[in-house]
């Protein structure tokens, strides 16, 4: 077919389209996770340098649309420090002519979660709203490497602390200013994915009815039930990173 990517089957772009309702789904319902499992499927096709923009691409359509659904929710004070943080981090990996050890990055991120999730305390722990600054700056460096840094900014944004519609808007929110910065700098970078926008949008429309699909299962989930998915749903990619880091 002429609208498919260079040596991507019918098949495969049909898993994908697939893949990506679902993964926006599990993203509205449990505020996080369909990234990380859509990057992994695209892994499984192409090569990272075109996996990491393809991916933002998909994740923009999917987080952009979760963040206008729940507009209201959007915790603005936060937006307004991430945004600049967010623009300084992926302009200095840009500039990075040696490629950093990936794997001491996943162990790193993969650490930190498990603390951020299960330390004692946690769930009184307060970032000033300034913070985020570092935080975006540090998320989006590490995006241009690793792909899925969702888990880390989710950290930051507890539902204990913000309430679950709060805390999904606002990450849906980073995460789309995060992955459009990332799609603008593969760009200049001279990254050549401008045969996969037809499928791309294609994953973009299907991942719009999964979020609407998992913003319906959020309402249905009970509060303490949405906690435990959280946690759960970090642990394992926590678990996941270090297991990757480890065999690289």
């Amino acid at each position: 077919m002429d609208w498919l990517p260079t040596d991507t089957t019918p098949a495969a772009a049909a898993s994908l389209i697939v893949i990506s309702c679902l993964a926006s789904a599990i993203s509205a319902a449990f505020g996080l996770g369909g990234g990380v499992a859509m990057l992994i499927a695209l892994l499984s096709l192409v090569p990272p340098i075109i996996a990491l923009p393809v991916h933002a691409l998909v994740q923009i359509g999917s987080t952009a649309g979760r963040a206008w659904m729940l507009r209201s929710y959007i915790i603005r004070s936060v937006l307004g420090w991430f945004v600049p943080g967010c623009l300084a981090g992926i302009v200095l990996a840009s500039q990075l002519i040696v490629e950093l050890p990936t794997q001491w990055l996943q162990m790193i991120l993969a650490a930190f979660i498990l603390w951020a999730v299960w330390a004692p305390g946690i769930n009184s722990f307060v970032v000033p709203n300034k913070a985020y600054f570092a935080v975006g700056g540090a998320t989006s460096f590490a995006t241009m490497f690793l792909g899925a840094t969702g888990p880390l900014l989710a950290a930051f944004l507890s539902p204990e602390r913000y309430g679950r519609d709060r805390t999904v808007a606002s990450h849906a929110a980073c995460m789309s200013i995060q992955h459009l910065f990332k799609v603008i700098a593969f760009g200049v970078l001279g990254v050549a994915f401008v045969d996969w926008l037809p499928l791309v949008l294609a994953m973009i429309l299907s991942g719009l009815a999964g979020t609407w699909i998992g913003r319906h299962l959020l309402r249905k989930l009970p509060e303490r039930t949405f906690k435990v998915i959280f946690k759960s749903v970090l642990t394992l990619m926590a678990c996941r990173l270090m297991y990757k880091a480890a065999i690289n």
